[in-house]
């Protein structure tokens, strides 16, 4: 059996614990719980907005989200087309099995469609990965594609190798293979997100792919770096930073979904800094928001917003006054469970 080549570093073991950590805390709070539709659906969007982004569709935010409310929008049709596909694929993902690689086509069936000749069909010719104008990886020949596809989900399928790293392996040998002649970037972070769901189903509403916009640059420069090394360490590490960064910035209800606390509450302590502010406050009700700032190095901007968040998500309540009152943690759960 094909094994993908790899090291598992002190780095590595850290993010894996690190995320892991973070999933546990929501997954915990949350219970048998899910997001609210609303929550579900402006996370979708940010997905497929910055994932598309990354392959230089010029659409907005905003753009994407008329679309996907069935407005009329202004805009290349081919852009229109590809936010349309990304919507559908995305709505089929319960459906489909992260192991099965005709699932796989189907995904880029949809994904695709009408946007290139034979969607859901590895390619017959040759394809490379380009950073703008220049060329940072050519593809292994057409030819060799179902082989090497089969044996990486052969490889998924048997290993067991944690699924936050084997997820960020298969990412990395989809896009070195380049098994489609177009979408294998919106296709490679779709299934790593696809895996991760079938290990932990809260992946599949966290927009992991706005985190790797952010750092668009160093996800080309990491994939070069691990061609030239000839394995896929440091997209592993580079990933699941982005993992990371993605749980930390999970965010709040929006303002119009009516209060839901288990996904407020989830979503609140769901963020690390968070977390700091309600363990301090929990130990000491009486620190001011200079004392916070200093104890934790955020801005007292930073500490303000904190606050208020969490005080809206039932978290804390002030006792008295401004000047001579304190913050009490009211969210009996989380000190049953982590204090």
């Amino acid at each position: 059996m094909y094994i993908p080549p790899f090291t598992i570093t002190s780095e590595i073991m850290r993010l894996v614990s690190e995320v892991s950590e973070q999933v546990g805390i929501v997954t915990t709070l949350l219970g048998d719980n899910v997001p609210s539709p609303m929550l579900r659906k402006a996370n979708r969007i940010k997905t497929i907005h910055s994932s598309l982004a990354i392959e230089h569709n010029t659409l907005s935010l905003k753009q994407v989200t008329a679309i996907i409310d069935g407005k009329h929008v202004l805009g290349a049709p081919n852009e229109i087309q590809e936010v349309k596909n990304a919507l559908q694929a995305y709505q089929l993902m319960p459906q489909l099995d992260a192991f099965k690689e005709k699932d796989l086509l189907k995904a880029h069936e949809l994904m695709m469609l009408a946007l290139v000749d034979k969607s859901g069909h590895y390619r017959t010719a040759g394809v490379g990965i380009f950073d703008g104008d220049k060329c940072i990886h050519t593809a292994p020949p057409a030819e060799r594609v179902p082989q090497l596809m089969a044996d990486l989900f052969e490889w998924i399928r048997k290993t067991d190798v944690h699924p936050l790293v084997s997820s960020c392996v298969f990412h990395y040998e989809f896009e070195f293979i380049h098994p489609f002649i177009d979408g294998n970037g919106r296709m490679g972070r779709y299934w790593q997100t696809m895996l991760l769901a079938r290990w932990k189903g809260i992946f599949a509403w966290i927009p992991v792919e706005t985190i790797v916009r952010e750092h668009q640059q160093e996800y080309y420069d990491v994939i070069a770096k691990c061609d030239a090394a000839g394995n896929s360490t440091a997209f592993i590490e580079f990933m699941l930073r982005c993992l990371l960064d993605a749980m930390n910035q999970i965010e709040g209800e929006p303002e119009e979904v009516p209060d839901k606390v288990a996904d407020k509450v989830a979503n609140k302590v769901a963020n690390k800094s968070a977390q700091k502010v309600l363990m301090l406050l929990y130990e000491n009700g009486r620190l001011t928001r200079d004392e916070l700032s200093e104890l934790t190095g955020l801005s007292l901007g930073g500490i303000k917003k904190i606050i208020n968040s969490l005080r809206e998500g039932g978290l804390i309540v002030r006792v008295g006054s401004n000047k001579t009152g304190y913050w009490q943690v009211i969210m009996k759960e989380f000190k049953e469970k982590y204090l």
